[in-house]
């Protein structure tokens, strides 16, 4: 999707720079449509567990804010363009859409984990897809992405848990 990189003295081949940049931006768009699950949630939540789901799903969207700019700034790094506007989110994003009729805790900490499990394993193939283009330092990111999201799957999980 980039047509042209931006000068930069980077050792990484054009090519590899190129696909790296791509993913990079397909999980910018993830990162951001989960973020905005995430504060859905926290802004809807209703039940017995407002206060500590309220807190954790406000916790799980600024870990993805952060995310997103990891994302972003290394695309941009790299020589490419981060593509985060709402336009390229709402048409970039691979994650399933986020039901709106959700009120009950357990019903967005259901919805939040499937789409955070999608992230990770999609995290998960990017460590592989970067480490064979010769991009360590992209696969470090992912590996680093994909260890934090596992902790905030478990985290929902948790929370999800029935007696």
């Amino acid at each position: 999707m980039n047509a042209a990189l931006w000068k930069t003295q980077n050792d990484l081949p054009e090519e590899a720079r190129l696909a790296v940049i791509d993913m990079l931006n397909d999980h910018l768009a993830d990162a951001i449509d989960f973020t905005l699950q995430a504060k859905q949630a926290h802004w809807n939540v209703k039940g017995p567990n407002f206060v500590p789901l309220h807190a954790l799903f406000d916790e799980v969207a600024e870990q993805f804010t952060e995310f997103a700019d990891e994302l972003a700034e290394r695309a941009v790094q790299l020589g490419g363009v981060a593509r985060g506007t709402v336009q390229t989110i709402a048409h970039g994003s691979r994650l399933q859409a986020y039901p709106l009729d959700l009120s009950w805790g357990c019903d967005h900490l259901q919805a939040l984990s499937a789409s955070l499990a999608a992230f990770g394993k999609s995290a998960r193939s990017a460590i592989t897809s970067t480490d064979r283009v010769g991009d360590a330092d992209t696969a470090d990111l992912f590996t680093q992405i994909s260890r934090a999201t596992d902790k905030l799957l478990w985290k929902l999980e948790a929370h999800g848990v029935e007696a």
